[in-house]
């Protein structure tokens, strides 16, 4: 294949907007798009025919773009509900995979995910931004590097005020209405975990063992109900299982602890929390911060203000940034989410053309999706600890690490 034809299913707000980024790599066509409204599918074949000067096929029905001939891959956008059943279609038809994120609803789903891999090997790929952004990528640079040491523990977290989106979900036909209704788990984990389960080698010689999670009341979106910020007043005074915060501790087997916390019901502001704690050193992403300790004192560095812009040594640290950050270009820097989501469809694309190896895998997905089926069994318990599932049979001891980039390898006097 000289070009990846690529079909989208799913076209509401992630699948319209990764529509743009796939339109910006090169080596990408877009051949059909798929949603169950007509005015979305109408939408986003006028947005391609003006960018590209051709015209996908649209279609309400995804099965028609399994069975198409002109499509090599698709890119799975749907409700978090239909990921899984369409992915396993998908791979079943021959068709590569990019599945965006979401929580597992059953822990045999994640089960039947790898099944259908395994069965097929099928191209298959999780869509995990987090993972390809500049700061979770440059601590996994350090990390490889031995800069902060040995790794202990690492937190993340999904705080993000989505209460109007939530309350809107009727309105604006959004699936995570109907979750917060429902459910009562850390929902959507994959964000904070997917860079930290890169960083400490899950499912590739490390695995994460057990789970227990607390979640508080519920009082967020009820109270928000009655404001005039409300987009549905049919929901005023709803009420919802899904607890405000949420609190996860997962163990691993090499010893180290993760925590995260759910956040998306009460006033504040975004923040992932992304922080990794070693023996030489500790990075921040909330605090902007990453502080090491080489023996000769501390050093603080603030990495958002620009690239290589340090308040210390600013020539010791910018070499860590890996090529795709030190290369990107201005328009790239406004494909989704300030650059990720191009760094990581481009690495899709790649993979798929090339014949290489996906960076975010299927035993990944299942690993960091399946967190949410047990963190609603672990709430129902009262927190009682939940075993993971090992999904790759075993095979996690003597897997070869593999990461989302090849990290600069630095090497000190």
């Amino acid at each position: 294949m000289k070009k990846a034809r690529i079909g989208i299913i799913g076209l509401g707000q992630r699948g319209s907007g990764l529509t743009d980024t796939l339109l910006a790599i090169d080596r990408a066509d877009i051949t059909y798009v798929c949603d169950l409204y007509n005015d979305r599918v109408k939408s986003e074949i006028e947005k391609v025919e003006k960018k590209r000067g051709a015209s996908p096929k649209g279609t309400s029905d995804y099965r028609d773009v399994l069975s198409s001939e002109e499509v090599d891959a698709v890119l799975i956008s749907t409700s978090w509900a239909m990921h899984v059943p369409i992915a396993v279609a998908a791979m079943k038809a021959g068709k590569a995979v990019a599945l965006e994120v979401g929580g597992a609803y059953d822990v045999n789903d994640c089960y039947r995910l790898v099944a259908a891999w395994e069965e097929t090997r099928v191209p298959f790929m999780f869509m995990e931004n987090c993972c390809f952004d500049r700061f979770e990528m440059l601590v996994a640079s350090l990390v490889r590097n031995g800069v902060l040491g040995e790794i202990v523990h690492c937190h993340g977290a999904y705080s993000h005020d989505l209460r109007d989106e939530i309350l809107g979900g009727n309105v604006n036909r959004h699936y995570r209405l109907q979750n917060y209704l429902n459910r009562n788990c850390e929902n959507y984990p994959t964000h904070e975990l997917g860079p930290i389960a890169k960083i400490l080698g899950i499912n590739r010689g490390n695995r994460m063992v057990t789970l227990s999670s607390f979640a508080s009341k519920a009082v967020g979106l009820t109270e928000f109900s009655y404001s005039d910020k409300n987009p549905d007043s049919a929901l005023m005074g709803a009420k919802f299982r899904q607890g405000d915060v949420v609190t996860t501790v997962i163990t691993c087997a090499g010893g180290e602890t993760i925590t995260l916390t759910l956040n998306t019901t009460l006033p504040g502001y975004y923040s992932r929390e992304f922080t990794v704690r070693g023996t030489k050193g500790t990075c921040n992403q909330e605090a902007n911060m990453i502080i090491l300790d080489d023996g000769s004192g501390h050093k603080y560095w603030e990495p958002h203000l620009t690239i290589g812009h340090f308040i210390n040594n600013a020539d010791n640290y910018k070499e860590y940034l890996p090529s795709e950050w030190r290369d990107i270009t201005d328009e790239q820097l406004k494909l989704g989410h300030g650059g990720m989501d191009f760094i990581e469809f481009e690495k899709f694309v790649s993979a798929l053309l090339d014949g290489e190896e996906m960076p975010i895998d299927v035993y990944d997905a299942a690993a960091w999706m399946v967190v949410s089926a047990l963190s609603e069994q672990s709430i129902a318990l009262g927190g009682a600890p939940v075993a993971f599932p090992d999904f790759t049979g075993g095979a996690w001891v003597t897997r070869k690490p593999k990461d989302v980039a090849e990290y600069p390898v630095i090497k000190r006097d």
